[in-house]
């Protein structure tokens, strides 16, 4: 597993995620392929498989079989987004899961749900992760960049040619809150742009957000890859909500109403331009 938050390849050979008997969603743009794949969440087995595999419980929700991925024929270059890979990135040290009174309630709930006959290990229960996607041999490596993605371009009324919202995996937190994975992305005629978020609110205590931009620019064929990570005290922020007009209860649940509200505490700008 890669210490700057891509995992080159999955260790689990088993098919994570696995191609569906329906076919994938798919466009492609100036050489640039763009799939997606939605099926139905993880049965009984394959969860038994995953936990095994990854060594923690599962969250609540595991669409294991769902991806994004876009990848560039010519030079070899492919990028994914799946569950597998990105519970992979998740802390399995227990260093940074929240010591809170949750805790033991979220134990108890795991077992009840996934009949866990054996401890284990302790991990970061909030299913925290720091995936910034899954990189195929023999993709061409990202690069440090200083060029930040083209937010004026995506700015403009182009027509949306292909357009999907995938979720990965989705927790409740033991009834205090949620943590869900999910992936957009939207392609135009000249660029695409992927936002791969994970949002998490832990009521009274904190909330996060890291986010995974992936931008494309077909004609040039350079691809920018920019992760945020945001996170703050839940009772900050109420009280920054509380002062508005708008529903607070209502905007602490929705990862767009906080995204400018959340200090950054980490960020990385990459960038990789591909050949035909």
């Amino acid at each position: 597993m890669a210490s700057n938050g891509v995992a080159t390849t999955a260790r689990f050979n088993a098919s994570f995620p696995a191609v569906g008997s329906t076919p994938q969603r798919s466009i492609t743009q100036n050489g640039f392929k763009i799939t997606t794949q939605k099926l139905p969440i993880l049965k009984a087995e394959p969860i038994e498989q995953m936990t095994s595999a990854l060594g923690i419980a599962p969250p609540e929700m595991i669409f294991g079989d769902n991806y994004v991925a876009v990848e560039h024929a010519a030079s070899g270059w492919r990028i994914s987004f799946n569950a597998f890979d990105a519970l992979d990135r998740v802390d399995k040290t227990g260093e940074k899961r929240l010591k809170v009174a949750y805790s033991k309630e979220w134990q108890q709930s795991r077992e009840d749900t996934h009949d866990i006959k054996e401890v284990v290990k302790p991990f970061d229960w909030s299913y925290t992760t720091d995936y910034k996607g899954t990189l195929s041999p023999p993709s061409p490596p990202f690069r440090v960049s200083s060029t930040p993605i083209p937010v004026e371009l995506l700015k403009r009324p182009d027509p949306i040619l292909f357009f999907d919202d995938v979720m990965l995996y989705e927790d409740e937190l033991a009834d205090n809150g949620i943590a869900m994975l999910s992936c957009k992305v939207r392609v135009m005629p000249s660029r695409m742009l992927l936002l791969c978020r994970f949002f998490m609110r832990l009521d009274n205590v904190m909330l996060r957000l890291r986010d995974t931009r992936v931008y494309v620019d077909f004609d040039k064929g350079e691809v920018i890859r920019e992760y945020v990570a945001k996170e703050d005290e839940y009772e900050k922020v109420r009280e920054v909500l509380a002062g508005r007009r708008d529903d607070a209860a209502a905007q602490l649940r929705d990862p767009n109403k906080l995204v400018d509200l959340l200090p950054i505490v980490a960020k990385s700008l990459e960038s990789v331009t591909l050949g035909s």
